[in-house]
């Protein structure tokens, strides 16, 4: 069992190890589900330029003269600052760009950028690194914002990288260039509110650890220093209402056909609902966040639950196996979704899946080899037990010890006396006749009484009472039988004068103690039987039955433990034994 196991934590383990992308899809739709979606923080709002606000104006884009008056107008309303979800990388054709850059100026601003892939970066963003200066998104090159706007006001490159399923989720708060770091949209706005003039990453042998904001508590981020983004729902406003008093606007087109929609777990959004998502997202406390150790400790969850399950399968059975089993995949998930909740984005997914493999898996080889073990049971005891014992074996194999125990038990051997001058003067035929009718009227008798017919050995049986099912009063039963034995041998020599056959003598031997008992042979043949002195001894006690004259020899061990009263016949002289035996019959 050991080698499906080990083969099993192998195959299961390649989708952790090699973040295959079916396995990373199920991760994030699994954190998609469970991440818990705060409240607003009431620090930021939305300002939409709508379908109507265009025709309105006359069409898109707004003049810069426009923009200057739309800028002031939302200041005078008591905002805290503004960010321009909009590239400016040409100049304006009516030459609005001065009134514009004025108003910037005068505020805490931020204008977008978009990457173009062209090699090209803007002056890096100050930034103190504790640690080695690793870890980072490389940013291709980016689209700059005409000189006099970008001088006026913070720069932030509105990224909105996606996962594998094309979903953003996480986005780098910072980005690497040839000459240093340049801030994303969302972290520069907390930037324009702290005034703070730079940004500190904490690095260790990984990566990128965290990064703050001075004035804010630092913000965990995974070795790339991406922020995993809580899809905060904004309040949102419009250039009619400007409900701004002691907010920071994010201020974005949401026009058809001006900019375009991203895919995301809360939805399409346009780009300055991401980021004023990602402004939230680095304000809240413990936010969800992928540690360095993720793949390490869901690999660590993988191989114990995954081997707890295969184990109690193995070791508690079907019934309590799988109970427990279900038990495993339950505190499994229940510790995913405490983690995920907690902000440590831990995935399980994969793991309950493959508990469930396991399990499937355990539970057929299980049920195969108690299916095989029953057939075997059956087939070894249907000729010799009651129907109703081999029932009870098939049901609970674990009370047939296979291989051999060492039992206290009683065992009978009977004979058929005169068999040899039987089968001398009858023709086989009527031999195998009588032969038959005697073996199964003694067969009868044995199992009636709950005794095991062993096995037969030419006109000879020998049967055992106390295994392989337990029975309290076996040497009682065991005397039973020989009487029932005789009993029957009664009926069935009337039955073979009628047809003009010779009748049928039986010697019966009985004698207890101990044995070694179960599936004795080679490897390719077995029988279940036992060997020892006490077996020895009760066929010896049949054989020297006719030497007494009597059908039945019981044992001194089996007459002390029987109720029944026994006539005492003598003492016989054993081979391989000093003293002689005590022998008594019924």
């Amino acid at each position: 069992m050991k080698k499906y196991i080990i083969l099993i934590l192998i195959v299961l383990s390649i989708p952790i190890i090699m973040q295959s992308i079916p396995t990373e899809v199920l991760k994030l739709r699994t954190f998609d589900a469970l991440v818990q979606t705060p409240a607003s923080s009431g620090n930021f709002i939305v300002l939409n330029i709508t379908e109507d606000d265009v025709e309105r104006e006359g069409g898109y884009p707004f003049p810069r003269y426009r923009l200057a008056e739309i800028h002031k107008s939302i200041m005078e309303k008591g905002a805290l600052g503004i960010g321009w979800v909009i590239s400016f990388p040409q100049a304006d054709r009516l030459g609005g760009d001065v009134e514009f850059a004025r108003e910037l100026i005068t505020s805490s601003s931020v204008i977008a950028m978009f990457e173009n892939g062209k090699g090209i970066y803007p002056t890096p963003t100050g930034t103190v690194v504790k640690g080695d200066n690793i870890g980072g998104v490389f940013t291709t090159g980016v689209k700059s914002n005409i000189e006099i706007l970008a001088s006026s006001a913070l720069e932030g490159i509105a990224i909105a990288p996606t996962e594998v399923d094309n979903l953003v989720r996480r986005i780098p708060l910072l980005l690497r260039t040839p000459d240093g770091w340049i801030a994303s949209f969302g972290t520069q706005v907390l930037k324009a509110i702290t005034g703070s003039r730079s940004y500190i990453i904490t690095t260790n042998e990984n990566g990128i650890q965290e990064i703050a904001v001075r004035g804010l508590p630092p913000v965990k981020t995974d070795s790339l220093g991406r922020k995993w983004v809580s899809w905060v729902k904004p309040e949102v406003t419009t250039l009619q209402e400007m409900n701004v008093q002691d907010k920071y606007i994010f201020i974005g087109v949401t026009a058809n056909g001006v900019m375009p929609q991203i895919a995301t777990p809360a939805g399409l959004l346009e780009p300055h609902y991401i980021q004023a998502a990602l402004a939230e997202s680095m304000l809240i406390q413990n936010s969800p966040y992928i540690p360095d150790y993720a793949t390490a400790l869901e690999l660590g969850i993988f191989v114990v639950s995954v081997t707890l399950v295969w184990m109690t399968l193995h070791i508690l059975g079907i019934t309590w196996g799988l109970l427990s089993a279900g038990a495993v995949m339950s505190l499994t998930s229940y510790l995913g979704i405490l983690m995920i909740q907690q902000g440590l984005l831990i995935d399980v997914s994969w793991a309950v899946i493959s508990q469930f493999i396991t399990a499937t898996i355990a539970f057929y080889l299980r049920f195969r080899e108690q299916y095989k073990l029953r057939q075997q049971i059956k087939k070894q005891f249907e000729h010799y037990l009651d129907p109703r014992q081999v029932k009870q074996l098939q049901d609970k194999p674990e009370l047939l010890v296979l291989g051999g125990e060492k039992r206290y038990a009683t065992f009978l051997f009977t004979d058929v006396r005169g068999f040899t001058s039987m089968s001398e003067s009858l023709p086989p035929e009527q031999v195998t006749y009588i032969m038959n009718k005697a073996l199964t009227a003694q067969q009868y008798a044995v199992q009636s009484n709950g005794g095991m017919v062993d096995k037969y050995i030419g006109d000879a049986m020998m049967a055992i009472f106390n295994a392989p099912l337990d029975q309290e009063d076996h040497e009682e039963l065991a005397v039973q039988t020989a009487l029932d034995i005789e009993s029957n041998m009664v009926v069935l020599n009337e039955e073979l004068e009628e047809q003009g056959l010779p009748k049928v003598v039986i010697g019966i031997g009985i004698n207890s103690g101990e044995a070694v008992i179960g599936n004795m042979g080679s490897d390719t043949r077995f029988d279940y039987t036992a060997i020892g002195d006490a077996v020895n001894t009760a066929a010896r006690l049949e054989s020297s039955t006719k030497e007494h004259g009597v059908d039945i020899l019981i044992g001194e061990s089996t007459v002390n433990k029987i109720s029944r009263n026994c006539e005492y016949v003598g003492s016989i002289k054993v081979k391989g034994k000093r003293k002689a035996l005590k022998v008594y019959t019924i």
